[in-house]
């Protein structure tokens, strides 16, 4: 993502590539992935691939989906709705698949990313406020932490319901007044537990849906981008290009997403191919 030095903590500069980077006047990192009018990946450029920038990678990661909101949407922990046992089935499998081992080249002093994804969910049916924050998704993580146990190698990923959207600073998602991210991911402190997570509003427009594409899978198009990405840059000083962009940045929205046994995905950029691949 476009590495920008912010001088103001909520300052917003768009790129022309698939997502803004932000980074805040206390060094944290904030990526937001634009929707598809306002950006469109160029991962085809041979000659800038990513490079290595000393910071960690998450070698065995995990996933936790918070689903918050209505039973309307999301069922209940004992029932879950269709979309959420769709978008569960895909964590469920995404880890074994080429389209997640295609990111395990990249690597820290540490070794490299390693295949495999364990994953599970929480379902927290109180009512989130119409816009969502990104202070309050921080909040939603912790609250799921609290029954769940922090852990830095798991990214928590909070699914907003069509009846909220997301916002971070004058930005927000589908649903709000100023359209300008689809998701986004980052990372906080919570004690002494580096915590990684990713805000997933509701795609519920068309800068943020793939034509034809159920409601399921142009959420789990945005879970690969932004899984992928917290994996190799967790705390945005991994893996980017020269330009800032992260890995799924050089692909995002182009080439086109695509689908794999019912699930949404997006191409991946590896440096061993020097452009765009669906998996390996």
């Amino acid at each position: 993502m476009r590495r920008i030095l912010s001088v103001a903590a909520l300052l917003l500069v768009a790129s022309s590539a698939g997502a803004v980077r932000i980074t805040e006047l206390n060094g944290r990192h904030v990526h937001l992935y634009q929707s598809k009018h306002d950006g469109a990946g160029f991962g085809w450029t041979k000659n800038n691939s990513l490079s290595y920038h000393n910071g960690p990678v998450i070698h065995q990661a995990k996933a936790v989906s918070i689903f918050w909101g209505s039973p309307t949407t999301w069922g209940t922990a004992t029932a879950p709705s269709s979309l959420t046992q769709a978008v569960t089935g895909f964590f469920a499998q995404f880890g074994a698949t080429p389209q997640y081992n295609v990111i395990t080249p990249y690597y820290d002093i540490g070794g490299s990313v390693q295949r495999g994804l364990p994953s599970t969910y929480w379902i927290d049916n109180s009512t989130p406020p119409q816009n969502v924050s990104d202070a309050t998704i921080q909040s939603e993580v912790i609250r799921a932490v609290a029954s769940l146990g922090a852990d830095p190698n798991t990214v928590y990923e909070v699914f907003l319901p069509p009846t909220s959207y997301a916002s971070y600073g004058s930005a927000t998602s589908c649903g709000g007044p100023n359209l300008q991210f689809c998701a986004y991911h980052s990372d906080f402190r919570y004690g002494s537990t580096d915590l990684k997570y990713a805000s997933m509003p509701y795609p519920s427009c068309n800068g943020c849906r793939w034509s034809g594409w159920t409601d399921a899978q142009n959420f789990e198009h945005f879970a690969t981008h932004e899984t992928r990405e917290a994996v190799t840059d967790p705390d945005g000083n991994a893996w980017y290009d020269r330009q800032g962009n992260e890995a799924d940045d050089k692909c995002a929205w182009s080439p086109a997403p695509f689908l794999v046994n019912g699930y949404g995905y997006q191409y991946e950029w590896s440096n061993l191919d020097g452009g765009c691949v669906q998996g390996r």
